[in-house]
């Protein structure tokens, strides 16, 4: 969706003032990089076995609880990644629940794979802006930390729309700002200060760049929901080490491709330098990442 083509659209609607907020929103596309949505090679290993624990089994767990009235029917998961959320899924809901987990990446889905074998869970790679399902056939859909990698949210959005039955829900998750995710801003902040003549911006920009609660709500307006609850939820987690922590978030991410560009050679480097400004923080044993997300929950 080219967002300059609804500007004239959404002027028309300053009754509830969305024109107005939609305009703004929309005036300045984002700048994606090609690399934010490049989860390949070691990284989804890196990602399941740091990231995992370090930042999306609590928050994976919340979902989980949010869907537990659901006792039979289908649930799809969208941008389901290496399966963290979906086996918090299948080990809270019954078996009489069919759970279909998609991501646009084969490399993520081929690890989730080997994590879960459950015979109502179906893995699918599938783009969540263009879903390859019927209309109004699954009772939910779920995204744990996905749709920020969206380049056409409103697109990924009516997508979820479509296929949920009536009265069904669309629940997903966002960070909140970075300051409010404390481990995950050093790091940003360290990789920044070693690259200040080209900062890569990764965290800034797409995972911790969507947290904007107007913006939700209207996004989700402008596709259809009429019932939009957004909650703050806040987690703690806890990493072995500051050097856990750091591989983790600076190979384990897309932020790894942004080092790489810059420094041929020398991720192990920026590592250690990232390692270094945790510790300096938090000390050199176990790490305290007290994090906060948004929870989103859209209703048909």
């Amino acid at each position: 969706m080219r967002p300059n083509l609804f500007l004239p659209f959404l002027s028309l609607l300053p009754r509830h003032g969305i024109g107005r907020m939609m305009t703004r929103f929309f005036a300045v596309e984002e700048a994606m990089s090609a690399t934010d949505t490049a989860f390949a090679g070691s990284i989804p290993a890196l990602y399941e076995r740091h990231l995992g624990p370090l930042l999306f089994q609590p928050f994976a767990e919340d979902l989980a609880v949010r869907l537990k009235d659901i006792t039979s029917g289908r649930i799809l998961e969208t941008a389901a990644g290496t399966g963290i959320a979906t086996r918090a899924i299948a080990a809270l809901l019954p078996a009489q629940v069919q759970i279909v987990a998609t991501d646009l990446n084969q490399a993520m889905l081929d690890l989730a794979q080997t994590k879960l074998q459950a015979a109502n869970v179906t893995w699918q790679q599938t783009d969540a802006q263009s879903l390859s399902f019927e209309d109004a056939s699954f009772d939910a859909v779920v995204c744990q930390f996905g749709v920020m990698f969206f380049p056409d949210k409103p697109a990924a959005y009516r997508e979820a729309l479509r296929v949920l039955k009536p009265g069904g829900r669309f629940l997903f998750n966002v960070w909140d700002r970075l300051d409010a995710n404390l481990v995950s801003k050093i790091v940003s902040d360290e990789v920044i200060a070693m690259f200040p003549d080209d900062p890569p911006r990764f965290f800034e920009r797409t995972p911790f760049g969507h947290f904007d609660e107007d913006r939700l709500r209207g996004e989700l307006q402008l596709a259809g929901f009429e019932t939009i609850a957004v909650e703050p939820v806040d987690k703690v987690s806890h990493a072995p080490s500051a050097r856990d922590a750091a591989t983790g978030l600076t190979q384990g991410t897309p932020l790894r491709g942004e080092i790489e560009v810059r420094a041929p050679g020398r991720l192990e480097d920026v590592t250690e330098r990232t390692a270094q400004a945790l510790a300096a923080r938090f000390g050199e044993g176990s790490i305290e990442n007290r994090m906060r997300a948004l929870v989103v929950t859209a209703r048909r």
